[in-house]
């Protein structure tokens, strides 16, 4: 599975549920990963904000932990937000080309406008409708994963993020899997995660 001289290694993808954080331990009344039967031993790689859904990896190996957090591998992240009201073509050119944060500048990425809003499970709680505050739903591709990045990114161009689902992370998506389910990865696709 790992790269040559990497041990034997375990490699899970899970789909976190909105309110769950990607840690082991409850904190403050919130559930966390610890009750949906995962194996033992095995860490987040890169983190999910509590109120964001979707892909999260896992594994027991340090080496491959680092590699798919580290921004030298830029490893594609995609993810579909629901924001408040329609970006212009202007807030689009701005989001792709990259805005300065608070911790600096981020790096290009690939946006999309979706026409229609994506076949998603529920979400527990439902995003509140208001209909003087119509949303669109936006797929962003990114290779840096900072802390509540596309929040921030959203937010800096005009239109704050309703709902976050991380679907995909490179070659990897949630196909075939509802909130809270998981299942290892095959050998084939932990090797990808190596390349």
């Amino acid at each position: 599975m790992p790269k040559r001289g990497h041990p034997a290694s375990q490699v899970v993808l899970f789909h976190k549920p909105y309110g769950v954080l990607s840690q082991f331990t409850p904190k403050d009344g919130h559930p966390s990963l610890s009750g949906f039967g995962l194996p033992k031993g095995l860490y987040p790689v890169g983190r999910l904000d509590r109120d964001s859904e979707g892909l999260l990896l896992l594994t027991d190996c340090g080496p491959l932990q680092h590699r798919l957090s580290d921004p030298r591998f830029a490893h594609p992240r995609t993810y579909l937000a629901q924001v408040e009201r329609a970006p212009s073509p202007e807030a689009l050119r701005r989001l792709a080309a990259g805005l300065v944060l608070s911790d600096g500048p981020t790096r290009p990425c690939r946006v999309r406008p979706l026409k229609e809003e994506p076949r998603l499970p529920p979400r527990e709680p439902p995003i509140r409708f208001r209909k003087s505050a119509p949303t669109a739903w936006l797929e962003l591709t990114m290779q840096e994963g900072r802390n509540r990045q596309v929040r921030r990114m959203t937010a800096a161009a005009g239109h704050p993020t309703l709902r976050l689902v991380r679907i995909a992370l490179g070659s990897l998506t949630l196909k075939g899997l509802e909130p809270g389910q998981w299942r290892r990865l095959s050998e084939e696709e932990a090797r990808r995660l190596w390349r």
